[in-house]
């Protein structure tokens, strides 16, 4: 009587290999996008020795968001609406008179100058999330609503939308080498100094 076969076996020794070389091919050909995260200015943890830094009070805008979602901007509550005006004011007030694109009102017990002007953020520890990210829309809109302005004198079009092409990688290198200097005089004519102080839990 002839002897049964057995079940063919499957070869599985380069198994292995091919589940290596398919791991090395998806991390090479896999890209990875990376969020551009927040663009603050953190307060330092301990100031320089050697360096003596000057800020008068007047140059500091300050809001503070309580656990309540209530601002008070330079110590008077104020409405969420009525936020991103104020920061405007201060921003381009223009107190020393050395702005001469600034149409502020050149108040002397307001902010310099943009150069000179800070915006200090602070809120409260139970402050909800999404008040916070809102408040923080508002003072970066100031900051795009004065660089808009400029962008559209100079240049004819629209700060945020010349920024917005100008980090897109799909952007050409010519048009991306065109733009880099233009975006970056209308930022230094309004540089943005948005601080977030240290959170506190009243």
């Amino acid at each position: 009587m002839p002897r049964r076969k057995g079940a063919p076996e499957v070869n599985a020794g380069s198994m292995a290999d091919i589940a290596f070389l398919l791991l090395i091919f998806f991390l090479v050909t896999t890209t990875i996008e990376t969020d551009a995260g927040l663009d603050r200015m953190l307060p330092p943890i301990d100031p320089p020795e050697d360096v003596e830094v000057v800020i008068k009070q007047k140059n500091i805008f300050t809001v503070n968001i309580n656990k309540n979602g209530q601002l008070l901007v330079e110590d008077n509550l104020m409405q969420l609406r009525d936020l991103r005006k104020a920061a405007v004011a201060f921003l381009e007030n223009n107190g020393d008179g050395s702005c001469n694109y600034c149409k502020g009102r050149k108040d002397a017990t307001s902010s310099d100058n943009p150069e000179k002007a800070i915006i200090s953020l602070k809120n409260d520890r139970e402050t909800k999330y999404a008040t916070y990210i809102t408040v923080q829309n508002e003072l970066v809109g100031a900051y795009n609503e004065l660089r808009n302005r400029e962008a559209q004198r100079l240049y004819g079009r629209d700060f945020t939308e010349m920024e917005a092409e100008y980090l897109n990688p799909e952007t050409p290198s010519n048009v991306r080498d065109d733009l880099k200097d233009k975006v970056k005089r209308v930022q230094d004519m309004f540089p943005q100094k948005l601080s977030e102080a240290e959170t506190t839990s009243n």
